[in-house]
């Protein structure tokens, strides 16, 4: 019988006090011996929205994947905030020193992750982006708005993992938004041929309220915190013109009761920076035969 344990952690939690607040993730400590098929299975058994899978690797940075129920992905922003948590948790047991500083080799390339005041910083590859291909009117229909709804032109940006950036005019229209799964499906599929919405109200000069949407077979569900996307928001506004450096809060989750606050940053080099803070919430052991 085979054995390995696992740590479950909530990311982009408010405070160190909001244990039920922020977006749950299940990491594997290390996952060697386990097959491709058998990672699956496991992230379709937790059935969050990503379970990750560290490949510790001798005198080097560990490989890490990412896992959805239904498939892997290249590049996932809450499980590279939280497996970087639970592996300097586990370093600073094993040694009695927690590091600041980490890289973890996901597929989508290496990603330097970074800790300051308590809270794990990634720094997002470069990003890409590119215009939609349909009308913004068949856009508004796509997401259950209007085209006065809304601001900016909504592009497709990435930063490892290509998402459909949807800036609108209000929390108000946050509120009333209804992705339409058949019609984004039809005209707004991304480059890996699956479709998505993030929509963005801006609040404040310096802050954002977003909600991000996805399918699963029972339909479009709302993700409480995607860091992939708040990375892809900070290439966004880079396109925009916004001023480098800049520091941003983004919220998201509001709207399903799982607050998650994420910090997003534009350094004077034009990189993105998401972060955010951790809490964890226990540990267990799963056996395979």
């Amino acid at each position: 019988m085979r054995s390995f344990r696992y740590q479950l952690v909530n990311v982009f939690v408010e405070s160190d006090t909001a244990t039920f607040g922020g977006n749950p993730l299940c990491v594997f400590e290390n996952a060697h011996g386990m097959t491709d098929a058998e990672m699956q299975a496991l992230a379709a058994q937790f059935n969050l929205s990503e379970t990750t899978f560290v490949l510790p690797r001798a005198g080097t940075h560990p490989r890490v994947r990412i896992f959805t129920p239904r498939y892997e992905l290249p590049f996932a922003g809450h499980p590279t905030v939280g497996t970087s948590h639970v592996l300097a948790s586990l370093a600073a047991t094993e040694t009695g020193t927690a590091p600041d500083r980490l890289t973890l080799g996901l597929n989508a390339g290496d990603i330097p992750v970074t800790c300051d005041v308590g809270a794990w910083t990634f720094t997002a590859n470069g990003h890409t982006s590119r215009p939609i291909n349909a009308s913004r009117e068949r856009l508004a229909e796509a997401v259950g708005l209007t085209p006065a709804d809304l601001a900016g032109e909504p592009r497709f940006v990435s930063t490892g993992a290509e998402q459909l950036i949807i800036p609108v005019q209000s929390v108000a229209v946050l509120a009333r938004a209804k992705p339409v799964a058949d019609k984004l499906q039809a005209d707004f599929a991304n480059d890996a041929g699956r479709y998505m919405a993030y929509l963005v109200a801006r609040v404040a000069p310096g802050r954002f309220q977003t909600r991000f949407f996805f399918p699963t077979a029972s339909g479009m569900t709302e993700d409480p915190g995607t860091g992939s996307a708040c990375a892809n928001l900070g290439g966004y506004l880079l396109d925009a013109g916004e001023p480098a450096p800049s520091q941003f809060t983004v919220t998201q989750g509001e709207f399903i009761n799982r607050l998650n606050v994420l910090q997003l940053s534009l350094t004077d080099e034009r990189r993105v920076r998401v972060g955010g803070r951790v809490l964890a919430l226990g540990a267990g052991e799963i056996h395979l035969p």
